[in-house]
């Protein structure tokens, strides 16, 4: 469905961040994209929706091809009614609107009136607590209230491809299962594929089908989800256990060789 191919990405024509970058999603597959601060995840993201375009940044090399279409051709409104939706880092709620409204919002580009309706009470399935402050500002939702709703409010466009970034950013545990299990449960129901950047690597390959981890604005690993929790590099640097399983500390850590390697 998705293939980004070796691209990289600059900022005002000077800042390179991405490096020959290349990642697939599969139709109907949740694709984890893992790594630091700073390794080029969230600038991925936004070159996939067209949100570099805001930010005077490019893809000055290679290609991203969506559906047989050449997405880093277009701008987010087009990208978004190809069937591209975004939720973005930081639960980026509009704080003065109702949660109903923030909900619409998702829905803005729709016809189908009747369809809008139908897909406000599958989010409310999803999420039965948004549903209950459905009149409540947005702006006063606690943390785990404003991520239901901004993945609710991506859901709205009902999109082939959504992209989640850091979904579990600044979450208790607790709260951070629950929405996995949601994210599981949208895939599953909807066959919808999701592009999921993380740092919690163990929540992310806990329902990955694949995944990646960058690393400097580079993909350094990449494999099945299953092989990249075992893999030792991952576990030792993502995971936090060493190979005999007990944590370890990065500071801990004198050399650190990284497997450039695909994962079989």
């Amino acid at each position: 469905m998705l293939e980004v191919n070796n691209i990289e990405v600059v900022y005002m024509s000077v800042i390179q961040v991405l490096r020959g970058v290349s990642l697939e999603v599969g139709d109907g597959k949740i694709v984890a994209l893992l790594g630091a601060n700073g390794a080029g995840k969230t600038t991925t993201l936004k070159a996939i929706s067209g949100m570099l375009k805001t930010e005077e940044g490019e893809v000055t090399v290679g290609t991203i091809n969506f559906d047989g279409k050449r997405l880093d051709r277009y701008g987010p409104e087009a990208i978004a009614g190809m069937g591209i939706s975004q939720a973005m880092e930081g639960r980026r709620v509009l704080e003065h609107l109702t949660v109903e409204e923030n909900l619409l919002v998702g829905a803005y580009c729709r016809k189908d009136r009747a369809g809008v309706k139908e897909d406000l009470e599958v989010v409310f399935d999803y999420f039965p607590k948004v549903k209950h402050l459905r009149r409540r500002v947005s702006g006063y939702l606690s943390g785990g209230e404003q991520q239901m709703l901004v993945i609710g409010r991506a859901l709205m466009a009902r999109p082939k491809l959504m992209l989640l970034d850091e979904p579990s950013l600044g979450l208790a545990p607790l709260m951070v299962q629950d929405i996995y299990e949601i994210i599981k449960r949208i895939n599953a129901d909807q066959k919808m594929a999701i592009l999921l950047v993380e740092q919690n690597a163990r929540a992310a390959l806990g329902i990955a089908d694949y995944g990646y981890v960058m690393e400097n604005g580079r993909v350094a690993l990449g494999g099945p989800a299953d092989k990249l929790r075992d893999n030792e590099d991952v576990r030792e640097f993502y995971l936090g256990l060493s190979a005999v399983g007990s944590k370890k500390s990065y500071r801990d850590v004198k050399h650190y060789h990284r497997r450039k390697r695909w994962l079989a």
